[in-house]
C-alpha cells in the first residue's frame, strides 16, 4: 500500500508540474574552451546539474512562463539569463568570464575527495550549514548525514558534543580545517566546543566515511571531516544573527567583509557569543570566539592569514545520569557533589585556544600549482574540582597534626591543566593534465603537552596553587603522500594513494602513575586503489580498496599500565553506485572494514571522563547504506538515508574487577557486538516551500540499539530511539536590508524520552556481575529562534 501511494504521488506531482529540457554546452568566453564541472541551477528551485567532461548539460526546466538560469564556476563570474518556457526541448549555450584571479579557497586542497574520487562521502555547502547554525555545537549540524549519532553532555546541543560515524567515535575521524590537522595530538579526539560557532565562518564541510584519502593529522579510522573557511568573496556584506531557545539559550554573531579592495586585497571577520544554561542540571556554556582572515589575490598567486580564537566555560557534565535516577530525575548531575551541602559552584571546564594559519597557493602554469602552509595552536587551560577526603600522602604532603593528633586526609579544591603548543607545515604540489592529474603532498607537524596539577585551596593549611605533579609529553608526526588518477577512457578512471606516515609519541608519566615513561615510535604505510567508472551523465559507479594504520592515544597507555597498547591496522572496502536526474537521486554503497588489534572502548570511564580501550585482535564492520531524494514538483521534496550494518567483535573476552577476591575474573563472551555501534541509523527530511521565501523542513532521525560495552548484553545498552524535528526559514521580502530572515527550530517536537550515548562499568560483586551504568539523556521538546539581518 505504500508503495502504491508514492508511485500515485510521483504521477499526480509530474500532472502538477509540467516540465520540459534545457541543454547546452559551456565554454570560456576568452579561449572557448569548455569547461566541466559548472554548476547549472534554475533559481529558486532545487533543479540543477553539472557540465559533464565535454562541457554539456542537460536539465528539467518549467514548460510556462519564465525562469532564472545560473550558471557558476569556481574562478568565472556568475552567469544569469532569463528565459522564456519553451514548449518543446532547447538548447542554450553559455559562455563564462574569467576573473582573471587566483580564486580557489586557499588552502592544502588536495586532501578533499574530488568528484571522481573512489570514495564514500557528502558535503554540506555554506546554505545547508546556515538552514541549521542557530548556537548548536558542528558535530550536531551532522546529525542527518548517513551513519552519524550525535550526542551532548549538556542535553541542548551546546557545551561538549560528541559524533560517531559507522560505531566510531571522534578519536577515531580525522578531523582538518583547510587541510590543518584539528585533532588534539595526545587523545585524538576534537573539541568543538573549544571553537565556538565555527560553523558561521565554514564554507562547507565533507565527510568521507572510512579510511578516505590521505589526509594530515591523526589516522582515519572511522572517517574524514573536512572544513573549509576559506572561500573567497568579492563582494563587500555584513551579517548580524541572534537567537534565544530553550534553557536560556543565546547565540550572537557578527560578520562582515570587505570583498576584494584593489583588485587584490579580502578581509573578513567574525565575533559570536554563545550562553546556556543547559538541560541536564548546572551544564550551563559561557562560550566566546572570534574569526579573522586576509588574503592577497593576483593572477597566479594567492596568499592568505586567518587568525581565530575561541573560549569555553562549561559546568562539567561528563559523568552521566546515574541509572537508578534516569526514570526519577533525568537531569541529575553528579559533578560537583562531593562538596558537603550544595554542589561545588565553580565545578568548571576552561580552556582558550588560539589558532594562526598562513597560506600560499601558487600556479606554475595552467598544470601545475603548489600549496603550503604554516600552522601553530596555542592551548591552555583547566577543568577545577571539589574533592572530598584526600590523603595527604595522595598529594606528596605530610599528614598535619592537630590537637597532637595526625590528621590523614582533607578536603580540597584543585585544578587539572593542559599547557600545549601545536605547530608545523604542511604542503601539497598538484599536477593535471589530459590523463593523469596528480597530488605530492605531506606534513610535518610537532605538539608539546604540559600537564600538571594544582591545589588552590583545602581544608587545611597547604602552600596555595602547591603542583602536586607535573608530567610533559610530545609528539611527532610527519607524513608523506602521492596520490594519482588516471583517465584509461572518458568513462573509466584509476585512482592509487600511496602513505607513509611517521610517529614518535613520548610521554613522560601521568597523574595517577609519574613514574610509567612511555617512548614509542610508529612507521605505517597506507596504500589506497580504486577504480571510477562514468555510465553516464547520470550514473556512476566506483570501488576502493584502503587500508589504514593508527597509533593508540594518550588514554590507551595510562589505562594499560600493566602492557603497551598496540596500534590498529584496519582494511576497508567500499563500493557504491550514484544516480542523478533533475528531480530524483540515488546512492548506494556497501563496506567491509576489518581490524587487527582494534582498541575498542570497554564502556568503562576514568577520571576524566574519558573511555578507556582495550586492543581486539579481530573484530570487522560491514554493511550498506542508502542515501535517496525526488522532487515531487515545486512545493514538495523528500531526502533520507539509512545505514544497517554488523559490527562484530570476534572471540571477545572480557576480564571483569571481582570485588569478593580482589581479582579479575575473565569472561569468555564469544562473537558480540561492538559498542556504540547501531544496527541501524536511518534520517529523513521532508521540505515544504509553500512560497518561494519559506522553506519548512521536517526531519526525522532512527537510532537502533547501542551497547554500553561489548559484551552484548541488553542490561548494558542504549534503548533504540525515533526522534523528529521541525525546521522554518522565511526570507521576509523587502527592499531595506539585503537579508532579512527569521528561523526557528523545534527539536523533539514528541518530547521523547532517549538517550544517544552513556557508560557503563562490568564488575562481580557477591558473586554475580553488577552493571553500573550511565546515560545522557537530551532534552525534552525544545526550541531556538533567530534573525539575521544581512547588508
Amino acid at each position: 500500500m505504500k508503495h502504491i501511494l508514492l508511485l500515485w504521488l510521483l504521477c499526480s506531482s509530474t500532472v502538477l508540474y509540467a516540465q520540459n529540457s534545457l541543454e547546452g554546452v559551456v565554454k570560456d568566453k576568452a579561449t572557448s574552451a569548455v569547461i566541466p564541472g559548472v554548476s547549472i541551477t534554475i533559481a529558486g528551485s532545487s533543479a540543477g546539474t553539472q557540465t559533464d567532461a565535454n562541457g554539456h548539460y542537460k536539465l528539467t526546466v518549467p514548460a510556462k512562463g519564465s525562469y532564472r538560469l545560473q550558471a557558476s564556476f569556481l574562478g568565472y563570474r556568475t552567469f544569469t539569463a532569463t528565459l522564456t518556457a519553451a514548449a518543446s526541448p532547447s538548447t542554450h549555450n553559455i559562455e563564462l568570464e574569467h576573473i582573471g584571479l587566483f580564486v580557489q579557497p586557499v588552502e592544502i586542497t588536495s586532501l578533499r575527495a574530488g568528484k571522481n574520487a573512489p570514495f564514500t562521502s557528502s558535503t554540506l555547502d555554506a546554505e545547508e550549514i546556515k538552514k541549521q547554525n542557530l548556537g548548536q555545537d558542528l558535530p550536531m549540524l551532522l546529525n542527518q548525514q548517513p551513519g552519524v549519532v550525535t550526542a551532548s553532555d549538556a542535553g541542548n546541543g551546546i557545551g561538549y558534543t560528541n559524533l560517531r560515524v559507522r560505531g566510531s567515535d571522534i578519536t577515531r575521524i580525522n578531523v582538518t580545517m583547510n587541510g590543518i590537522p584539528l585533532n588534539d595530538a595526545e587523545s585524538a579526539g576534537t573539541f568543538f566546543v573549544d571553537l565556538p560557532d565555527l560553523a558561521s565562518s565554514v564554507n562547507s564541510i565533507q565527510l568521507q566515511r572510512g579510511v578516505g584519502t590521505s589526509t594530515n593529522g591523526a589516522g582515519a579510522f572511522g572517517a574524514t571531516l573536512n572544513l573549509s573557511t576559506n572561500e573567497f568573496r568579492d563582494k563587500a556584506y555584513g551579517e548580524i544573527s541572534n537567537s534565544y531557545g530553550s534553557f536560556n539559550s543565546w547565540k550572537h554573531t557578527v560578520k562582515a567583509g570587505s570583498g576584494l579592495i584593489n583588485d587584490h586585497f579580502t578581509i573578513d571577520a567574525r565575533l559570536s557569543k554563545i550562553n546556556s544554561d543547559g538541560y541536564i542540571d548546572r551544564a550551563t556554556s559561557d562560550l566566546r570566539s572570534f574569526y579573522t582572515s586576509a588574503a592577497y589575490i593576483s593572477k597566479k598567486t594567492a596568499i592568505r592569514l586567518n587568525i581565530f580564537s575561541g573560549t569555553e566555560k562549561t559546568y562539567q557534565a561528563w559523568y552521566g545520569v546515574p541509572e537508578a535516577l534516569l526514570e526519577t530525575d533525568r537531569t541529575n548531575n553528579p559533578a560537583g557533589t562531593e562538596k558537603p551541602g550544595t554542589p561545588y559552584d565553580n565545578e568548571t571546564d576552561n580552556y582558550q585556544q588560539d589558532h594562526y594559519q598562513l597560506f600560499l597557493n601558487q600556479e606554475i602554469n595552467s598544470h601545475l600549482n603548489f600549496n603550503v602552509a604554516l600552522h601553530y595552536t596555542k592551548g591552555r587551560g583547566y577543568y577545577e574540582e571539589y574533592k572530598t577526603k584526600q590523603a595527604f600522602a595522595d598529594y606528596g604532603l605530610t599528614p598535619p597534626e592537630i590537637n597532637g593528633a595526625p590528621v590523614d586526609t582533607t578536603e580540597l579544591v584543585r585544578q587539572l591543566w593542559l599547557d600545549n603548543d601545536f605547530y608545523g607545515t604542511v604542503f601539497s604540489v598538484n599536477g593535471t593534465g589530459s590523463r593523469l592529474n596528480w597530488s605530492l603532498g605531506g606534513g610535518w607537524n610537532r605538539y608539546e603537552g604540559g600537564h600538571y596539577g594544582k591545589i588552590i585551596w583545602a581544608q587545611y593549611d597547604i602552600d596555595k596553587d602547591r603542583r602536586y605533579y607535573d608530567v610533559d609529553a610530545d609528539k611527532n608526526d610527519f607524513n608523506i603522500y602521492w596520490k594519482g588518477e588516471f583517465k584509461v577512457t572518458e568513462a573509466l578512471r584509476l585512482f592509487a594513494d600511496l602513505q607513509y606516515r611517521n610517529v614518535q609519541f613520548n610521554i613522560n608519566g601521568f597523574e595517577d602513575n609519574p613514574e610509567l615513561i612511555q617512548n614509542n615510535t610508529y612507521n605505517f604505510f597506507n596504500p589506497k586503489a580504486g577504480v571510477y567508472y562514468y555510465l553516464n551523465d547520470r550514473s556512476q559507479l566506483y570501488a576502493s580498496f584502503a587500508i589504514g594504520n593508527k597509533e593508540p592515544n594518550r588514554d590507551d597507555f595510562e589505562a594499560g599500565q600493566d602492557q603497551t597498547p598496540q596500534h590498529e591496522t584496519l582494511r576497508n572496502v567500499e563500493a557504491g553506485y550514484s544516480f542523478r536526474n533533475s528531480r530524483f537521486s540515488l546512492q548506494g554503497n556497501v563496506y567491509y572494514m576489518n581490524y587487527k588489534n582494534q582498541l575498542v572502548q570497554t564502556g568503562k570511564l576514568n577520571d576524566v571522563g574519558a573511555y578507556t580501550r582495550t586492543n581486539i585482535p579481530k573484530s570487522y564492520r560491514a554493511g550498506i547504506e542508502l542515501v535517496g531524494s525526488v522532487r515531487f514538483n515545486k512545493v514538495f521534496s523528500f531526502t533520507a538515508n539509512g545505514a544497517f550494518s554488523q559490527n562484530k567483535v570476534k572471540d571477545y573476552t572480557a576480564y571483569l574487577d571481582n570485588w569478593d577476591t580482589f581479582g579479575q575474573d575473565t569472561v569468555h563472551f564469544g562473537n558480540t557486538d561492538i559498542s556504540f555501534s547501531p544496527s541501524v541509523v536511518a534520517g529523513y527530511t521532508f521540505t515544504i516551500k509553500p512560497v518561494k521565501e519559506l522553506d519548512i523542513d521536517i526531519l526525522g532521525k532512527y537510532v537502533s540499539r547501542q551497547f554500553l560495552d561489548n559484551t552484548g548484553s541488553d542490561d548494558r545498552s542504549l534503548d533504540a530511539y525515533y526522534t523528529n524535528d521541525v525546521r522554518l526559514r522565511y526570507a521576509v521580502p523587502q527592499r531595506l536590508f539585503k537579508e532579512l530572515s527569521v528561523q526557528v527550530m523545534v527539536n523533539n517536537v514528541f518530547n521523547t524520552k532517549y538517550e544517544p550515548n552513556g557508560s557503563t562499568y562490568l564488575s562481580v560483586s557477591g558473586g554475580e556481575r553488577v552493571s553500573d551504568n550511565y546515560y545522557y539523556p537530551m532534552a525534552g521538546t525544545n526550541y531556538m529562534v533567530g534573525l539575521t539581518v544581512g547588508f
